[in-house]
């Protein structure tokens, strides 16, 4: 009995020892199946693209399919809900915009934009471009603030998001005036735009990009913290006017709160690889869209300050979460 007892109690030592080597060889072998990027967006948005093209890179390194589903509807709200919901095993990922934490701005939501969530990596930034018709008088954003002072009723075109809250935010900075004209999107706000029926528009540069290169649209600034590689001469709103202004859309990688450690730093680190890809890099040079990657920590603490930033910006304009 003496034997037995001995043997059972070296059994009851020995057992958490080997769950815990069971689930690390689990957590090591990471993924042994298919891992899906949900997509809460359309196709042939620069999200959908971005998730395609790490796709295949993904799928070679982990040696496992790696599909893409569009689980779009509600400004991204629907498919980042499937996300927050799924297991928190790594094999369920989103890849979402800056609309993420926006989205707190303008809706009550069926999570919670940071406690829900892992946040993976930073994968793209890509600038506004504050632009107006050739026929509107300003050329420059000093200009548009004189301008706006002096002629009360000065519109500008928004469609939601970010496009929507970066003039607001630019007219809290500056002390301006401005009326918001809703658009569903930039293909619909664009031909106002350009007849000068509604005088400016902040936007994503490769939507603007065409009509600024034909001379229907003028751009007078961009708002990343760089000089946009596709409108070079073009100042940032920090160099021009208001320092510390930056105003972009993004993507990150998001996948359910409390993923395992070991988990965390296999997706960082091998996506973080992908985007590091050549194809992958160069079809975003071609959207206008700059590689990003960041740790865990600080794609956090970015998208905690955007939020931040973002729903100041739409308080102070009186814009409450329906």
């Amino acid at each position: 009995m003496t034997i037995t007892r001995r043997a059972l109690g070296a059994a009851a030592l020995a057992a958490p020892t080997l769950l815990a080597a069971r689930g690390a060889a689990a957590q090591a072998a990471f993924p042994s199946r298919a891992v899906r990027i949900i997509v809460p967006y359309t196709p042939g948005g620069v999200s959908d693209i971005t998730a395609r093209l790490l796709s295949e890179p993904l799928s070679g390194t982990w040696g496992q399919p790696v599909p893409v589903e569009n689980r779009a509807g509600a400004d991204g709200v629907i498919g980042t809900e499937v996300v927050a919901r799924a297991p928190a095993d790594g094999y369920t990922l989103g890849l979402v915009s800056v609309g993420h934490p926006v989205n707190a701005a303008f809706y009550r939501l069926p999570f919670d934009t940071m406690r829900d969530f892992t946040f993976v990596t930073q994968t793209t930034a890509t600038p506004l471009v504050l632009c107006a018709p050739r026929a509107f008088a300003p050329n420059t954003p000093a200009e548009l603030v004189d301008y706006a002072k002096r002629n009360p009723g000065v519109t500008f075109a928004g469609t939601g998001g970010v496009v929507r809250l970066a003039p607001v935010l630019f007219a809290q900075r500056t002390g301006i005036q401005l009326e918001y004209v809703p658009y569903r999107g930039s293909t619909q706000a664009h031909p106002d735009l350009m007849a000068n029926r509604v005088n400016i528009m902040f936007d994503t540069v490769p939507a603007a990009l065409p009509h600024i290169q034909s001379g229907a649209l003028k751009a007078l600034a961009t708002t990343g913290a760089r000089r946009s590689p596709q409108l070079p001469d073009v100042p940032t709103m920090a160099e021009a006017l208001l320092p510390g202004f930056e105003a972009a859309t993004w993507g990150m990688i998001i996948a359910p709160a409390n993923l395992p450690p070991a988990v965390l730093a296999k997706l960082n680190t091998d996506i973080r690889a992908a985007l590091r890809n050549p194809t992958v890099v160069d079809r975003h040079k071609t959207l206008g869209a700059e590689i990003v990657s960041n740790t865990p920590d600080e794609m956090r603490a970015f998208v905690q300050s955007e939020m931040e930033k973002w729903v100041a910006a739409a308080r102070a304009a009186g814009i409450q979460p329906q």
